[in-house]
């Protein structure tokens, strides 16, 4: 059996591209700043778990709002599939984040507003699935979680964009403070930052659809049980 073939090239650059952020992100050469040091090797890591996040639970809400038109299962299928996975990302930018600052601020938590919103954020899509557990009936439970959906979704933006930047944060780009640094230090670490970026995007996706076909073989056993 051929892992690879053309119909799943997109896995192979996957594998690829994980492979290169992983080696290029350790090893290659990053601006020396003060406090900051080879800690800035976390931007690699970090960052893209919340683009993937975002990219993750957009196209969850995607699903829900397709299920809220269709009634078709496949799509609350795949909005839960890809909100787990996007779930899991934000616990994972969390658990990052909290190191970085650990040897950067002094403290796993310190209290910075976008700390306390990304919080804010992984706990409404950690409620999600509560929601989803708490109802019996599938069609209730497919669209009492994709009406909660939606309202999670549209909560990221202001959570994690608008309220930071309107008071004081710790984080670059936030509340007045600069992002990381000028132009030549954007290009040092722009070939592999966007690669990463893709990847782990590339990779939340595989894994949401892995998710996926477990839901709906799940959901088939117990209609024919």
């Amino acid at each position: 059996m051929i892992l690879f073939n053309k119909n799943n090239w997109w896995k192979l650059a996957t594998v690829l591209l994980l492979l290169y952020v992983i080696v290029a992100g350790l090893l290659l050469p990053v601006p020396r700043r003060e406090i900051l040091n080879e800690t800035i090797r976390n931007l690699y890591f970090h960052v893209p778990m919340w683009f993937g996040m975002i990219a993750l639970t957009f196209w969850s809400l995607v699903q829900s709002i397709i299920y809220l038109r269709t009634q078709h299962f496949n799509n609350d299928n795949r909005a839960a599939a890809f909100a787990k996975v996007g779930f899991v990302y934000g616990v994972l930018g969390l658990a990052t984040g909290a190191v970085w600052a650990k040897y950067t601020w002094g403290s796993y938590w310190s209290q910075d507003i976008k700390q306390i919103t990304s919080a804010i954020i992984v706990l409404m899509y950690g409620a999600y699935f509560i929601l989803r557990d708490s109802i019996d009936d599938q069609r209730r439970k497919a669209t009492v979680s994709a009406v909660y959906n939606i309202f999670a979704f549209a909560m990221v933006y202001p959570l994690m964009f608008k309220l930071p930047r309107m008071v004081n944060s710790l984080h670059p780009g936030n509340g007045g403070n600069p992002a990381l640094g000028d132009d030549s230090l954007a290009d040092m670490m722009k070939p592999v930052f966007y690669p990463s970026v893709i990847a782990f995007i590339l990779l939340g996706v595989w894994i949401s659809t892995l998710l996926y076909r477990y839901y709906r073989i799940d959901q088939k056993t117990k209609w024919e049980l």
